[in-house]
């Protein structure tokens, strides 16, 4: 039998997700401390075994762990400055969604108060938090990471990402690309086809199988950039501008928002401008990594 002593934890912020990791630790048998602007946040936690702290200060001083999930980063510099002096000696792991500079600046920023600090991105819902389903990205210290990683998978699956506490920002970003991008060609290819009179639940297992398929490729395709090296092994650059024409000329023709399409086109012809229509797609690498306008 494991009497391992459970990490005492403190969760800042009592939002849906917050309340979900609390909720999470207090499962797993830690002992668990609360705090929020609206303490009937609480209340819910509180009955089934949470202290709620009187303060920040409070709070900060009760767990040997202090999770903190709030709207930005400017809320959490604004909650914890009145009791910047109690974050000495403490273990900060900030689940607050921004972006990489802010995540760099808030372990500045703790490290400078004297607090150990870990940043990191929620890749789940509330619901699925306490299960293995859920994701949590970290970035920092790795010794922060190996002292507490026990504790932290009580919250879910955990991925350090490395000693830059911006990566886990950066994921997290990176990730928004790619979902919004994915679900933005499907919303369009849904408004192409019901101009034909074919509904959204129709096509979608058709898209979702197409996506599926796509995400195949890109293991090749990284080792092609990776390596700074584009050879047509499928097909060329120059053959996909010719498809890509024939989606914009049919998005126009069906009256629907041909903005998409347009943009996907706008930077294959710049690739294709600058030599490389006889490369394979993913040399458009090369436009992606350009401010725009440049």
């Amino acid at each position: 039998m494991n009497c391992t002593p459970k990490t005492s934890v403190t969760v800042l912020g009592l939002g849906l997700m917050g309340q979900a990791l609390a909720a999470a630790f207090l499962r797993a048998g830690h002992p668990t401390t609360v705090w929020n602007r609206t303490s009937a946040k609480a209340d819910a936690l509180v009955a089934e075994g949470a202290s709620l702290a009187p303060s920040v200060g409070a709070a900060l001083k009760a767990g040997s762990l202090t999770i903190i999930c709030l709207t930005d980063y400017e809320a959490v510099r604004e909650l914890l400055r009145p009791s910047e002096g109690e974050l000495a000696g403490t273990m900060v792991i900030n689940l607050t969604s921004g972006d990489s500079a802010q995540a760099r600046a808030a372990a500045r920023w703790a490290e400078q108060h004297g607090a150990g600090y870990l940043d990191g991105a929620i890749m789940a819902v509330p619901p699925v938090i306490g299960t293995p389903e859920a994701l949590i990205l970290l970035s920092g210290p790795q010794a922060h990471h190996e002292k507490h990683r026990a504790a932290l998978g009580s919250l879910a699956t955990i991925t350090y990402l490395g000693e830059d506490p911006g990566l886990a920002a950066l994921y997290d970003v990176a990730g928004l690309a790619m979902m919004w991008s994915v679900l933005n060609a499907w919303l369009h290819g849904t408004a192409l086809l019901r101009t034909a009179g074919i509904d959204a639940a129709t096509f979608a297992p058709f898209a979702q199988e197409l996506a599926t398929g796509v995400a195949g490729w890109l293991p090749g395709y990284a080792e092609q950039i990776d390596r700074g090296s584009f050879p047509a092994e499928v097909s060329a650059l120059e053959t996909d501008v010719r498809a890509m024409t024939h989606l914009l000329e049919e998005s126009e023709a069906a009256g629907i928002n041909a903005e998409l399409p347009r943009l996907i086109k706008a930077i294959a012809d710049r690739a294709m401008a600058a030599g490389h229509g006889g490369e394979q797609y993913p040399v458009l690498i090369e436009e992606f990594s350009k401010p725009a306008g440049r």
